[in-house]
């Protein structure tokens, strides 16, 4: 089973639900807001796409964080704490796929490479 992981009113999670949707593929949808970041997974992700991947730093969230806090975020232990605090920082959506894979983002052309 693919499992997105995502806020229900990001554009780009929305972008890759229709896609999904539309191409007929099952998924199962976790909601941050509502469900928070599945922090026992949080680990495997980093490793499968590093933190730097994960954490999004164009993002409103981040921006909005003090330049102390933006500084402080240097390493996987440090992006774990603050995706803990703000789980909004994260990029969106994560996808682990039926294989296990992590992607993070939304591409039409990725996820068709990722469909049997």
């Amino acid at each position: 089973m693919i499992t997105l992981y995502g806020i229900p009113i990001c554009d780009t999670v929305k972008k890759a639900r229709t896609w999904l949707t539309e191409h007929g593929v099952d998924y199962v949808f976790h909601d941050f807001k509502k469900l928070g970041i599945p922090t026992d997974l949080l680990p495997g992700w980093m490793k499968a796409v590093g933190w730097e991947t994960l954490v999004n730093r164009k993002g409103t969230t981040w921006r909005k964080l003090d330049a102390a806090t933006q500084t402080a975020v240097q390493d996987a232990t440090s992006a774990s704490a603050l995706i803990a605090a703000q789980p909004s920082v994260v990029k969106r959506p994560v996808v682990v796929w039926h294989d296990g894979e992590v992607t993070v983002g939304f591409s039409p052309e990725r996820f068709a490479a990722r469909l049997p």
